[in-house]
């Protein structure tokens, strides 16, 4: 337990599910060292400021962490809190994740007006997401579906089910978990029609390396398990090089001394996919999700990645 009196600054966005999650980040915290004092500096990322635009159109990577990792390196902030799935693969030489606390449900879920499962929508119902990687999943499990885009914190998203005539709309579980909206769901969607973004449902708890103080105290709310499993999927997505210009999904988990992981590279339409999965000892976790990774790119992944890549940015060039 540390207990230096020294404020702790927690960078966090200011959208009601990141405040949501930082807080319950700090009463972690707290319970383990309760002679520390915590404050909350809000912090607008890119992604927050530019919502009139699909994700995968505005490019780059950190959309929603690089200001949080700015703060952080300038010794603004002393703790970030992300959401995993934010978090580029590759983060600044000077930070490190120091925690990540346990994994809620990473299943993407349905919500649709009539309370409707997938296999029960219209024909050619329309169903809202940003994600390419939901995109090309639900094309896959249904191709009439009309997929429209959809940006904005969870409470617009949930609203714009109202107003944007749209049938149902697709988000991630854990956000619906941690802000108590769980009675809206009406459909788990299973990971054998849909798998999720790398990350999906773990919150990632970013810190500087030289920061031992710092290390010291959010070391407590780490979960192996869930760090073991963030691992495979993180060292999978590096492999591949992907983004969110690009519909892959992957789950892993860890049982026992062993991690699973399974994966998905998905052409835009959802016509092509391949899917495969590898297992083996939890201590070489990333080599497992290398190994995933390149066996892919072998039997078809890297052709479908140079495609969508292709397609994508003539797609861009016309905008």
């Amino acid at each position: 337990m540390v207990t230096e009196n020294r404020v702790v600054v927690v960078g966090s966005r200011g959208s009601k599910l990141a405040l949501i999650q930082t807080k319950w980040v700090i009463s972690e915290l707290k319970r383990l060292n309760p002679g520390l004092e915590f404050q909350i500096e809000k912090i607008s990322t890119k992604g927050d400021k530019i919502t009139n635009a699909p994700l995968s159109r505005l490019g780059g990577v950190g959309l929603f962490t690089k200001e949080l990792e700015v703060a952080l390196i300038k010794e603004k902030i002393d703790i970030a809190v992300h959401s995993a799935k934010d978090v580029p693969t590759e983060i600044h030489e000077e930070l490190m994740i120091g925690a990540t606390p346990k994994r809620e449900d990473p299943h993407d879920v349905l919500i649709s007006c009539n309370n409707a499962t997938l296999e029960k929508l219209p024909d050619d119902a329309r169903i809202g997401t940003s994600s390419l990687r939901r995109k090309a999943q639900l094309l896959a499990f249904r191709p009439d579906f009309k997929i429209l885009d959809l940006r904005g914190n969870l409470d617009t998203r949930l609203k714009k089910l109202e107003t944007d005539d749209m049938e149902a709309i697709v988000v991630a579980r854990a956000g619906l978990l941690r802000m108590n909206y769980t009675g809206q769901i009406s459909q788990i969607i299973p990971f054998d029609i849909m798998l999720p973004a790398v990350g999906q449902g773990s919150l990632c708890i970013e810190i500087r390396k030289d920061d031992a103080r710092i290390q010291k105290i959010v070391s407590g709310i780490d979960d192996n398990q869930t760090r073991i499993a963030i691992e495979a999927e993180r060292s999978l997505l590096a492999k591949l090089q992907g983004g969110c210009q690009v519909p892959i999904g992957a789950y892993a988990e860890v049982q026992g001394k062993e991690v699973s992981i399974e994966a998905i590279i998905c052409t835009l339409d959802g016509d092509h996919a391949i899917q495969d999965r590898h297992s083996g000892h939890k201590n070489l976790a990333a080599k497992i999700g290398e190994e995933l990774a390149r066996r892919m790119l072998e039997n078809g992944g890297l052709k479908i990645l140079h495609e969508v890549r292709k397609e994508f940015q003539g797609r861009i060039d016309h905008i």
